[in-house]
C-alpha cells in the first residue's frame, strides 16, 4: 500500500471567524472557575460584541448601581417588576418561610454591611428603625454572592436578554453569552422556557470545572473580604448541591451534544532565570483552546486565533 502523502503547511493564517447565530452560549461553573476571563476571550475571538456578554454578576451590580442613581430606572424597578427601596422584603409577594429564615441567619452580617440594626425584620416582631427592604437585600446579596428570589433573577435576566436582542436591526440575528445563570434547576428550567418563547436556541453549553481546592487557592488570590474558608466551603456546596443539578436539567433538556464539560485548571509553566514560573496567560488560553474546540472550531484554527490575540496583546503592551 502506498505511503499516505505528507500535507504541505498551509500557508493560510486565520485571524478571524464568527459564531453562527443566532443563539446563546452559556457559561456555567464554581465560584473563581473563570466564567468572566473565558467568555471576554471568546467575545473576542469569535466577533462577539462584548456588549452582548451578559454575565448575571454585572447585571445584578448595575442593577443595584441603577437603582441608587437613576430615578427613571428606579421607577421601572418598582412598577414592572416589582422591586423597591420602600417595600419591606417581608411584605411583599416574596415573603415566605424560607426568606424569613435565610434573613435571620445572615442578620448580623446585615447590620454589619449597611452600619444599622433594621427594625422589624419579622412579620409579628415590629422594632424601631427601617425594615430590610427588596433593594436593600438584593444589594447585600449581590455584595456577599448569595442566592436572591428566583422571582427576581429571571425578570432580571429576561428583561437583559431581551434588551441585547433589541440593540440594532440584527440584534435577534447575532449571538451573545450568558455568564453566570442558571444556577438553579428552576433557573434552567425557566431560562429554556423563556428561550423558547423568544425562538433563541442554546448553541452551547460549557461547563467550567475545577476542584474544590483550586477554587479555594484562586479565591485566596483575590484579596476579597468573603473569601474566608466557610465562605468557600458554602460556595462549593452550592456548586454541587444546586449547579450541578442545573447542568444536567440542561443536558435532559437540551440532549448531551449541547453541553460541553471544560477542564478550567489547565496550568501552564514557562522557564524564568532557570526557575519554573506559573503562567497565568497562558493557563487562560488553554482552558479558551478547549472551548473553542467545544465550540466546533478546528485545532489548527484556535491555534491561529490564539497567535493573533497574543499578538495584539503584546503590540499593547509594547505601546
Amino acid at each position: 500500500m502506498p505511503a499516505t502523502p505528507t500535507l504541505p503547511p498551509s500557508l493560510v493564517r486565520v485571524e478571524r471567524i464568527a459564531l453562527r447565530g443566532p443563539g446563546v452560549v452559556i457559561l456555567t461553573g464554581p465560584s473563581s472557575c473563570g466564567k468572566g476571563e473565558v467568555a471576554a476571550a471568546l467575545c473576542d475571538l469569535v466577533s462577539i460584541d462584548s456588549v452582548r456578554h451578559l454575565s448575571m454578576g454585572a447585571i445584578l451590580r448595575s442593577t443595584v448601581e441603577r437603582s441608587k442613581s437613576d430615578p427613571g430606572f428606579t421607577k421601572l424597578l418598582a412598577e414592572k417588576y416589582g422591586l423597591s427601596r420602600e417595600t419591606s422584603l417581608f411584605d411583599c409577594i416574596d415573603t415566605n418561610d424560607e426568606l424569613v429564615e435565610k434573613v435571620k441567619r445572615h442578620l448580623p452580617d446585615f447590620e454589619r454591611y449597611f452600619g444599622r440594626t433594621p427594625g422589624r425584620f419579622i412579620s409579628d416582631d415590629v422594632s424601631p428603625g427601617t425594615p430590610v427592604s427588596q433593594l436593600e437585600w438584593l444589594e447585600f446579596c449581590t455584595a456577599r454572592g448569595l442566592l436572591i428570589p428566583n422571582r427576581w433573577t429571571q425578570d432580571l435576566i429576561s428583561a437583559e436578554i431581551e434588551r441585547v436582542l433589541s440593540m440594532g436591526p440584527d440584534g435577534h440575528a447575532r449571538p451573545f453569552i450568558l455568564d453566570g445563570y442558571p444556577r438553579t434547576v428552576a433557573a434552567a428550567r425557566h431560562l429554556t422556557s423563556f428561550l423558547r418563547s423568544i425562538d433563541v436556541p442554546v448553541l452551547k453549553v460549557l461547563h467550567l470545572s475545577i476542584s474544590k481546592a483550586e477554587m479555594s487557592a484562586r479565591a485566596g488570590k483575590r484579596g476579597r473580604v468573603d473569601d474566608h474558608a466557610e465562605a468557600l466551603r458554602s460556595r462549593f456546596e452550592f456548586y454541587v448541591e444546586s449547579v450541578q443539578p442545573s447542568v444536567d436539567y440542561l443536558k435532559a433538556e437540551l440532549g448531551g451534544d449541547a453541553v460541553a464539560l471544560i477542564d478550567a485548571h489547565q496550568p501552564a509553566y514557562v522557564e524564568v532565570e532557570g526557575e519554573r514560573v506559573f503562567d497565568l496567560q497562558r493557563s487562560i488560553e488553554n482552558v479558551v483552546a478547549t472551548s473553542l474546540r467545544a465550540l466546533g472550531v478546528p485545532r489548527v484554527i484556535v491555534r491561529d486565533l490564539l497567535d493573533r490575540r497574543r499578538e495584539e496583546s503584546a503590540g499593547r503592551d509594547d505601546g
